[in-house]
């Protein structure tokens, strides 16, 4: 991509940038060399602007040469950050600010719907409230209610519940080839599994009385899954895969295939355990 956009702003040039603002946001920084602090937050944005390459406008006013924008603007104190997008402003920032709540400011503005709503899903999942996260889709459907992805953590979300039928009933209304459909569809697929193998302690107790035992290994690594212990059921597919790469048509390497389906892209315990998949099988 092109160099990140970085310019100096002032008040003549600032109405052309609020019309840039409705294909890219604009965050205009109020700082100056003669407070540290300001000169701190430049560098942070600065180096902010070279990792996020383009996806938005670095606007720089100089109150130490120009104050004119500043009191447009209203800006108070040093520095200060007006944050414009589509047209609007859209947040501001007074007061000295860490580099995490700088990227966390550019994350929100440069964010689609889709990673918005993740992230937000993401945080309630953390704290198990299924009830919070609902909520946030059926906004998110209301608002868009042809956006198969919003559908995808919908039908996903109620899989994570326990909603067998209503997982399945969504899933049955996402087009096949829509974006990460695979792992709502892997989640019904292992919990309809998981639905015959009994109970959970059982099978752990039937690996600790014969480690070489892969059928109650198997059945662990689904019913772990099932409780989205994903970390330990991936250990039970990986030791089936290391004992026997034959057991039930390679089930060890495919199961921890779809383990990793549902754990998401960007997972870094997936990552963890591809690595040692790869390392196994060569």
């Amino acid at each position: 991509m092109d160099t990140p956009a970085i310019i100096e702003v002032d008040l003549n040039t600032f109405p052309e940038l609020v019309e840039r603002s409705r294909q890219v946001p604009v965050v205009v920084l109020f700082w100056t060399d003669q407070v540290p602090p300001a000169a701190e937050t430049k560098a942070a944005f600065e180096r902010l602007a070279q990792q996020y390459q383009g996806k938005f406008v670095l606007a720089l006013s100089d109150v130490a040469k120009d104050q004119t924008l500043a009191q447009q603007m209203r800006v108070q104190g040093i520095p200060s950050i007006r944050a414009v997008k589509d047209g609007q402003l859209a947040e501001q920032m007074d007061g000295p600010q860490g580099e995490n709540a700088l990227r966390q400011l550019i994350d929100r503005l440069t964010q689609s719907p889709a990673d918005a709503l993740k992230g937000q899903l993401e945080h309630y999942l953390e704290l198990e409230d299924f009830d919070g996260a609902l909520a946030v889709l059926k906004e998110a459907i209301a608002a868009e209610p042809n956006n198969a992805g919003f559908k995808v953590e919908w039908a996903d979300l109620l899989l994570v519940k326990g909603d067998v039928d209503g997982g399945r009933t969504v899933l049955n209304t996402i087009p096949e080839d829509t974006d990460d459909r695979e792992r709502p569809a892997t989640r019904l697929e292992m919990l309809e599994e998981a639905a015959g193998m009994g109970e959970l302690g059982d099978a752990l107790n039937d690996v600790s009385a014969n480690n070489a035992d892969l059928d109650a290994r198997y059945r662990a690594s689904v019913l772990l899954t099932r409780e989205r212990r994903y970390e330990e059921a991936l250990d039970q597919a990986m030791e089936i895969l290391r004992q026997d790469r034959e057991f039930r048509e390679d089930a060890g390497r495919l199961t921890m295939i779809r383990i990793m389906a549902l754990m998401g892209k960007g997972s870094e315990v997936a990552k963890r355990y591809r690595r040692r998949m790869f390392n196994t099988l060569h």
